[in-house]
């Protein structure tokens, strides 16, 4: 699953931040990701909100998603290289003050780097990824994953030759064929296509709400 890094600039406004948090949240789910997208979008919101109590409001900024080795990276870039978000301790009952550490609560790390023209404060994530490209190991993927190469097997020898994973285009491809296979046993046996389609996306939404709750 590829991840392209994505960026977006904005305006270090209040009315902003709402809308951050749901491209994040949006990204995060397309890539697979979502059992993050709390702590993302605590970080967004607080590393914008930096941006905007300690340089000031209608600062123009950059926000910045990516991927680094097996961690979600989050930047947000300003123009202002000697405001510097600092971890302090705070009254947990306090409104003010403890930005940067709930950052630290939730990020693997975090720090800021300086460039000539602005600064980029960053934090990470962990993803629980085999690798950058990959997905969380849930059993049922793990189970399709097995499926999908004896299928490619049989299905479509020729792009197996020498290759011990499917590209993400032949798996798509993979998939659809394998689903309409599948469709075509259930019609071959008197049962309902339609049916079958809307009970398994029926038992998929529940998993995906029980392993999100867990996630």
């Amino acid at each position: 699953m590829p991840r392209k890094p994505w960026d977006i600039a904005f305006t270090a406004e209040p009315s902003e931040v709402a809308a951050l948090r749901r491209i994040t949240r949006l990204h995060l789910g397309t890539w697979g990701l979502s059992h993050l997208a709390d702590e993302a979008q605590l970080c967004v919101s607080e590393l914008v909100s930096n941006v905007i109590k300690h340089v000031g409001p209608g600062t123009p900024a950059t926000l910045a998603v990516s991927m680094k080795n097996k961690h979600l990276r989050i930047e947000v870039h300003d123009p202002d290289t000697r405001a510097l978000p600092t971890l302090r301790a705070s009254d947990p009952d306090a409104e003010k003050g403890r930005g940067m550490a709930l950052v630290d609560a939730v990020a693997d790390r975090w720090g800021v780097q300086l460039c000539p023209d602005r600064k980029i404060t960053w934090c990470e994530l962990a993803t629980r990824l085999a690798t950058a490209d990959g997905h969380v190991e849930a059993s049922s993927v793990v189970r399709a994953e097995a499926l999908l190469r004896h299928y490619a097997d049989v299905a479509q020898p020729r792009h197996r030759a020498g290759a011990n994973r499917l590209n993400v285009t032949v798996a798509e491809e993979t998939v659809i064929a394998a689903i309409t296979d599948f469709l075509h046993w259930f019609r071959a046996h008197g049962r309902d296509a339609d049916d079958m389609l809307d009970r398994a996306q029926m038992r998929f939404e529940a998993e995906s709400g029980v392993l999100g709750r867990q996630g």
